[in-house]
Order: structure tokens, then sequence, then C-alpha cells
């Protein structure tokens, strides 16, 4: 199915939202401004999941954008606080997580979108994958340089997104400490991601604007499905 001609983007009121919160992150105000939320904050995040989600398609059939109100793209905004020194009960930013439907795992490949008062993020890739997909991807970039060249130091990639991820101190021994993609291969994790601005997501096309920066990013996440066995 194609996409619907629409141009998505958040008002202001969404962020404004959010900054109130972060002000009063208790559970006596959210209940006080719980219709606020869902009106401001909830029900257009998941109008922006499913609108997206047939750009989605159109990029990679095996990504999955899931507008339901639990359990689906978009993050709770209750925070797990069984184990955090922060005891603030609410996230105060919205985070929405396109990933691949074959894996039950949160941290297989994905897109990402991260909304917050200043804070304005996008991009995609692995996070923190399990210690079998992690080694697996290293060894599918030791074993074929010039495509992870190509999936990651080229245009479309390179024309949004930049390669990051957290970083071992060495390179791991199975590998040699002189690789081309030595910097890569010390990687825990391979996210390409660009900042945005509150601005960028309020300006009608906003839609337009992450679908082309998840269009940039399609050649990392089809490496790292191929990588790990996954269609992409």
């Amino acid at each position: 199915m194609s996409a619907p001609e629409v141009t998505r983007e958040f008002d202001p009121e969404f962020f404004q939202f959010l900054s109130d919160l972060k002000e009063h992150n208790d559970r006596e105000w959210f209940a006080a401004n719980k219709a606020r939320y869902e009106a401001e904050v909830l029900e257009p995040a998941l109008a922006f999941i499913e609108d997206f989600g047939y750009r989605l398609q159109e990029i990679s059939p095996h990504m999955r954008a899931d507008p339901r109100r639990v359990g689906g793209s978009l993050f709770r905004i209750y925070r797990d606080t069984r184990f955090a020194k922060d005891k603030t009960p609410f996230k105060t930013h919205t985070g929405m997580h396109f990933r691949h439907v074959a894996p039950k795992d949160v941290h297989a490949p994905g897109y990402y979108l991260h909304l917050g008062p200043g804070d304005v993020f996008a991009g995609g890739g692995i996070w923190r994958p399990d210690t079998r997909s992690r080694n697996r991807i290293r060894d599918a970039i030791a074993a074929d340089p010039d495509g992870w060249r190509e999936a990651t130091q080229t245009s479309p990639f390179t024309d949004r997104l930049t390669l990051g991820g957290e970083q071992q101190k060495r390179v791991p021994p199975a590998f040699p400490a002189d690789h081309e993609h030595a910097d890569d291969l010390r990687r825990n994790g391979w996210v390409g991601s660009v900042a945005l601005s509150e601005t960028v997501a309020t300006t009608p096309g906003f839609l337009d604007e992450y679908t082309r920066i998840c269009e940039a990013g399609a050649p990392l996440l089809r490496f790292l499905c191929r990588a790990l066995d996954l269609e992409f």
C-alpha cells in the first residue's frame, strides 16, 4: 500500500507538556493533567507512528511501525524505577522504536525517534545487542570491509547520519588491532544518528524529513540484518 499524502509534524504543545512534566514529575500532577497528556502527546505520537508505517514499508517491509497504545512502537511514559537512583515516575521525552519483525529482542535492528524538550534526535541501527549478535556483526565487518565502508562511510548514509556506539578500549583479540575498521570493531553497538531540534519537529513536513533520515540509514540497517541472517 502506498503512503498517503500527509504532512505530519508535532505541535509546540507537545514539547510544552513534556517541559511542564519535567518541572512537575510526580503522580499527582500527572493524574491532574492526564487528559492533556493524551491530547497533546500520546495521540499525536500514535498518529505519527501510524502515518510513518506506510513510509517504513517502502523502506523495508520487514520493519514495523505499530501504533498500539500499549506494546507497540511507542515507549511507555512510565519509568522503571526499581533499580534507579532517580525515582521520578515519568520520562520527560517520547521515544519511538521501529524494529525488525523477526526477533523479539527490543535491541534488534531498527529505527528510533527521540522527542524531548531541547533533545531531539533520530537514527537507526542496533543498540547493545547480545554477545552472539555482536560477534556476528563484527565478523561481518571484518569479512566484508568494502561493504561496511559502502554502508557507513558513503552517501546516502553520510549525507544525514553519523555512526556511533559504545566502544571497548581495545579491538577484540579475534581481529587485527590495525584493521581498517578497528574503531567499529571495538563497538558494542552500531547506531547512525543525527541531532535535530524542536523547530524541525514542529515544522510542517517533519514526517517527510524523518523518512529521508531513515532512507539514509537503510544501508547500515541492511548490512546489520544481513549479518544476523535477517531479511531487510
